[in-house]
C-alpha cells in the first residue's frame, strides 16, 4: 500500500522549500535575475517538490494514519453500511486534498457526505489575565503543568485567543473556536478538572495567571455519512487520475533553453524574479506555466482569478508545486 503523506494543494501554500532533485539539478550560481534586469517590483516565482509519484501523497495507509477511525468508516461504507460522524469529517477529506486507498488490488476515493444536523451542546473554556504568576496578590491558582493531557491543550488554545484578544498574537482559528477551546470528545470532560463543579476559579500557565470561564453552549453540527467509490485497478490508472486533477502545466527540459532551465534553477531555492518587461527566457517559462496574464505587468487589475499563480508543474517527470507573486525588488 502507497505511504502516507500530506497533500501540497493548500490554496495559497507553498510548502518546504527543500532542495529538488532530478531533472531540476543542483543549485545554480544565479542571483535570481538575469544580467540586465531593472530593480522596482518583481514578478517572482517559486518551485517546491510535490510528492512523486502523486499516489505517494494522495493514498492513505490506514496502518500510518492518525485518524483511528477511518479504518472503521471505510470497512462500513464498503459493506454498504451507514458510518456517520459530527464535526470530524470521515477521512479528512476535501474537494481540495482527496484522500483515496488501496485495498485487495482496487484503488477508492474516500469522501462524505452531509445527511444531518445535530444540536449539541459543549463545554466553552476562555481564559481572562489577571495578573503575573510572581505578583504577591495574585490570586490561588492551579499550575497548568498539573493537569491532564486533554486540559493542558485546552488551557494553551484558550490562551492563545487570550492573548490574540490583546492583540499580542496570532491565533490558529482551526483549533480556537469562539474564543475558546471547544471540549467535544465526552472522555476528556468526564476526566477534566476544568469543566467539573470543582473546577479552579484560576489557572496558571506561562508565568501569567489566567481567570477560568466556562461557559456550555449549543452548537449545531453537520452529520456527515462516510463515501468510498473504486476508482482504479492499477497504480498506473491511480496515478493518471491524480494527474489529470491536480497538474495544470507540463514541461520539457529539452524544449528550454539554458536560461530557462537555470531560471527554474533559482526558482526552486528563495524564488527567482524579474521586472517587468521580463526577458524572453522567463516569458518562456510563464507560457509554458500557462500564466500568460502575467505578461503584461498589470494583472493586479485583471479580472479575478481563484489562486492566480499557484499550481502543479509536472516537469521531465517529476512533480513541482509553483508559485508566482509580485515582491519589493528595492
Amino acid at each position: 500500500m502507497d505511504s502516507t503523506r500530506r497533500g501540497l494543494l493548500a490554496a495559497g501554500a507553498v510548502g518546504g522549500l527543500s532542495s529538488l532533485a532530478g531533472c531540476l539539478g543542483a543549485f545554480g550560481g544565479s542571483d535570481g535575475a538575469l544580467e540586465g534586469d531593472g530593480g522596482g517590483r518583481g514578478l517572482q516565482l517559486v518551485l517546491s517538490d510535490a510528492p512523486t509519484p502523486l499516489r505517494s501523497g494522495y493514498v492513505v495507509d490506514f496502518a500510518e494514519t492518525e485518524r483511528p477511525d477511518d479504518r472503521a468508516a471505510f470497512e462500513a461504507a464498503l459493506a454498504g453500511e451507514h458510518y456517520t460522524s459530527r464535526h470530524r469529517t470521515p477521512f479528512g477529506a476535501r474537494p481540495d486534498d482527496p484522500k483515496y486507498v488501496r485495498h485487495e488490488g482496487t484503488y477508492y476515493r474516500l469522501g462524505h457526505v452531509v445527511v444531518n444536523e445535530r444540536a449539541v451542546t459543549h463545554p466553552v473554556v476562555r481564559l481572562f489575565e489577571v495578573a503575573d504568576a510572581d505578583d504577591g496578590g495574585a490570586p490561588e491558582a492551579v499550575d497548568a503543568d498539573a493537569l491532564s493531557e486533554a486540559d493542558r491543550t485546552a488551557v494553551h488554545v484558550a490562551h492563545m485567543a487570550a492573548r490574540a484578544r490583546e492583540n499580542e498574537g496570532g491565533v490558529p482559528w482551526g483549533a480556537v473556536q469562539r474564543g475558546g477551546f471547544v471540549f467535544r470528545d465526552a472522555a476528556d470532560i468526564a476526566e477534566s478538572r476544568l469543566v467539573g463543579e470543582d473546577a479552579p476559579s484560576h489557572v496558571v500557565y506561562r508565568e501569567t495567571v489566567y481567570e477560568l470561564a466556562v461557559r456550555r453552549e449549543r452548537f449545531y453540527e453537520s452529520v456527515y455519512r462516510a463515501t468510498v467509490e473504486p476508482v482504479a485497478e492499477s497504480p498506473e490508472r491511480m496515478e493518471t487520475i491524480l494527474r489529470a486533477q491536480f497538474v495544470d502545466a507540463r514541461l520539457s527540459g529539452g524544449d528550454l533553453s539554458g536560461q530557462a532551465r537555470s531560471l527554474l534553477r533559482d526558482a526552486m531555492g528563495e524564488g527567482y524574479a524579474e521586472s517587468h518587461p521580463v526577458s524572453e527566457p522567463y516569458r518562456t517559462v510563464l507560457t509554458r506555466l500557462h500564466a500568460r496574464a502575467y505578461l503584461d505587468g498589470d494583472i493586479e487589475k485583471d479580472a479575478y482569478v481563484e489562486d492566480p499563480g499557484v499550481g502543479m508543474a509536472l516537469y521531465d517527470g517529476s512533480y513541482y508545486r509553483y508559485r508566482l507573486r509580485f515582491v519589493d525588488r528595492g
